[in-house]
């Protein structure tokens, strides 16, 4: 065989090993993105009751704990998610600048109504920087019985694992301080759906 022969052999072969490598990675990755597609959302006791407002609640992966980042009330007193250890906790994040936060506010407020004098918190925390302080809190002094809290360096988004996404996010933690589960966006906090949610949390105490 000549050496032309030999090197055109090499690289035809060097050529379809090369394709060879290619279309196994390929199918390598259509494989990890089936596979992500087809495998069903966690279900547990909270989200099989997760309707109509609540249907985009989602249960976490894994066991995760409240942070501790610290924020403050009105009066400026640090607070953390511990403190309410022993209570149904509803964690909401929220702004002014956010619209759809504005328009679950009066929500959220009709759900903490709800369960005054059981062991349920409604906490909503804005993330408004120490320039819209005042606006966020005469904003939330119009929504009785909520109380304003602030989180005016906006880490605690970014403290839960995993961060929240954006622009509202509630969390709900157990009386355990653990969380059951968590709707990003925008819901009616005020009807039946979240009640039955929140129902259920209290009953798997």
């Amino acid at each position: 065989m000549s050496d032309q022969s030999g090197a055109k052999l090499r690289g035809g072969f060097l050529k379809w090993a090369l394709w060879g490598a290619a279309l196994i990675g390929v199918a390598a990755v259509l494989y990890i993105i089936v596979q992500a597609s087809i495998k069903p959302h966690q279900e547990t006791s909270l989200t099989a009751v997760a309707r109509g407002e609540m249907k985009k609640l989602v249960a976490p992966a894994e066991t995760t704990v409240a942070p501790t980042h610290v924020f403050y009330d009105a009066a400026g007193k640090p607070v953390r998610a511990a403190d309410f250890k022993g209570k149904v906790l509803v964690l909401n994040l929220w702004a002014t600048w956010c619209a759809p936060c504005i328009a679950e506010m009066p929500t959220l407020a009709k759900l903490a109504a709800a369960y005054a004098g059981k062991p349920v918190a409604v906490v909503a925390v804005s993330v408004d920087t120490p320039a819209d302080a005042d606006k966020a809190k005469t904003f939330i002094a119009k929504q009785a019985p909520l109380a304003f809290y602030g989180d005016p360096e906006m880490k605690l988004p970014f403290a839960l694992k995993p961060p929240a996404a954006g622009m509202p996010t509630t969390i709900i933690y157990g009386a355990d301080g653990l969380e059951r589960g968590r709707l990003s966006g925008g819901a009616d906090w005020s009807g039946v759906d979240a009640r039955q949610v929140i129902d259920q949390v209290l009953a798997d105490q």
